[in-house]
């Protein structure tokens, strides 16, 4: 179904693509993946990298000074830490999320693999993380790989976007189904 096809485009997707094919060239594809999800958590954890990636106040040689030093200090190297010093050095590094989005992307399609969106109340356990990919297993055919969101606004359950399909058992939206339901009654 081409609706499930991954969408890798623009400059994220020339990036990620590039990338893509030098690690699946050079036979170190999970290696590179691993590289990235851990630069991309430290990325969430951390607003002052957050900021030195996103604005433009901070000039090329700054960003890519910095930028060493978290590398060094995360152990990140080879392919994955050279792309994230090109993606400086050319003033792109703001797209350094959606590079990491799209590389994944064609990983997982690279693997067969399917990637579900997972948006949860609180963290889910190891088990109900299994469970879910069991679930979605059985439904796609494919390994699925999930991308966790917590939002403690959809108070309880959880909405699931696999391709073109969502699941929404957040029990917001029932709430706002049965409100809905009422006001018309009333």
């Amino acid at each position: 179904m081409a609706a499930e096809d991954p969408p890798v485009s623009g400059v994220s997707g020339r990036y990620a693509t590039a990338l893509f094919e030098l690690a699946r060239d050079e036979k170190s594809v999970d290696a590179v993946k691993a590289d990235l999800d851990k630069f991309n958590a430290l990325l969430d954890e951390s607003a002052d990298l957050k900021r030195l990636v996103r604005s433009p106040v901070f000039g090329a040689d700054v960003q890519l000074k910095a930028l060493n030093a978290v590398l060094d200090k995360a152990g990140i190297a080879g392919v994955a830490a050279n792309v994230l010093r090109v993606l400086t050095a050319n003033r792109r590094l703001f797209a350094v999320a959606d590079v990491i989005r799209a590389f994944n992307a064609l990983v997982a399609k690279y693997k067969g693999e399917a990637t579900a969106d997972v948006t949860v109340a609180e963290p889910l356990s190891d088990k109900n993380l299994d469970a879910l990919k069991a679930s979605l297993k059985t439904v796609t055919g494919k390994d699925v790989a999930l991308n966790v969101k917590v939002d403690p606004a959809i108070i309880g359950g959880l909405v699931v976007k696999l391709g073109s399909r969502m699941i929404d058992s957040s029990l917001r939206t029932k709430l706002n189904s049965i409100k809905h339901a009422m006001k018309e009654a009333g």
